[in-house]
């Protein structure tokens, strides 16, 4: 691990909160975020505290700034600033060891808020239920609507952006750390897996081993994803969880079993040549003429095909 630089404002030194917010970041710009928490300080009274990390993204501009801000900020607050990079899991870990709250809320730093009594529900929740683990959900209320982000958006809306009460049907599968409620004990027990490496599926993966000792629960309290991608930036991310989708199988087959993602894996194992298709089926994603729906049937095909070389 890189050693850490601290920066806490005045208001950490005498809070004692029960919800610690855990931001971390690499090359983005989380000032917007921690403006719009800020402004719920006065409704939490003293019951949330925010720690924001940047995992290397080693700008000093953005981190004095962001010093600057902490420092200013209403909310007991602490900046650590890493200048090397030690990837979401290790991160994850690293901010809970600084957390100081009863309960860790992993907030992603391109999430918004989709109310300005966010963070009030969540230490609400807290101090009446204290649940294990609570996933709020999210939308694209507020995201960009650039047609380079349309597939995006159209895959997001189906099937990440659902309900509370359908995710609650399937509770270990709705679960991301863009905006995920863990109990301090919940999460000592069962920490991120450091060995998962790129992008994908640690935190569902997380939720599967958790999902069998405690109960998760979905509640109504969204944020915004605003963090969409491209076509060719989706596509990258997907061909770096190949691995990581692989070790989600290897140890909970039992689950994964029931998903489409690794049913369509399995079918297209059975394709012949499908090494030699998939291109095509990524290069139908990325036409830009073809209809949204088309190029985001083709991007999952895309995907399931690279997952059809780890089941």
């Amino acid at each position: 691990m890189s050693r850490p630089v601290l920066t806490d404002n005045a208001a950490r030194r005498r809070a004692k909160p029960a919800v610690s917010v855990l931001i971390p970041f690499l090359r983005d710009d989380p000032s917007e975020l921690l403006q719009l928490l800020d402004e719920e300080a006065a409704s939490v009274a003293g019951a949330v505290e925010i720690v924001v990390m940047d995992d290397g993204t080693n700008d000093p501009d953005l981190t004095a700034r962001l010093q600057a801000q902490i420092k200013a900020m209403a909310l007991p607050a602490r900046l650590i600033t890493l200048t090397k990079n030690e990837g979401r899991s290790k991160g994850r870990n690293r901010l809970a060891d600084s957390a100081r709250g009863g309960s860790l809320l992993f907030l992603d730093s391109d999430m918004r808020p989709d109310h300005r009594r966010f963070l009030w529900t969540w230490a609400d929740l807290v101090a009446r239920e204290d649940p294990a683990v609570a996933f709020g959900g999210f939308s694209l209320l507020q995201a960009p609507t650039d047609a380079r982000f349309s597939v995006h958006r159209s895959m997001a809306l189906k099937s990440d952006c659902v309900p509370y009460q359908e995710r609650a049907r399937t509770p270990e599968k709705y679960v991301f750390t863009s905006n995920l409620l863990v109990r301090r004990d919940v999460f000592e027990a069962e920490t991120f897996d450091a060995e998962f490496s790129g992008w994908g599926w640690e935190d569902v993966e997380w939720a599967m081993r958790v999902s069998r000792r405690f109960t998760v629960v979905h509640v109504d309290n969204p944020a915004t994803h605003m963090g969409l991608d491209t076509v060719e930036a989706l596509a990258g991310k997907y061909e770096q969880s190949a691995g990581n989708f692989a070790r989600v199988v290897a140890r909970h087959p039992d689950i994964v079993g029931g998903y489409p993602s690794y049913k369509a894996a399995r079918l297209l194992k059975k394709v012949p040549a499908i090494g030699q298709i998939r291109p095509l089926m990524k290069r139908a994603a990325t036409t830009a003429w073809v209809p949204t729906p088309a190029r985001a049937f083709s991007l999952r095909l895309y995907r399931a095909a690279l997952y059809a070389e780890a089941v």
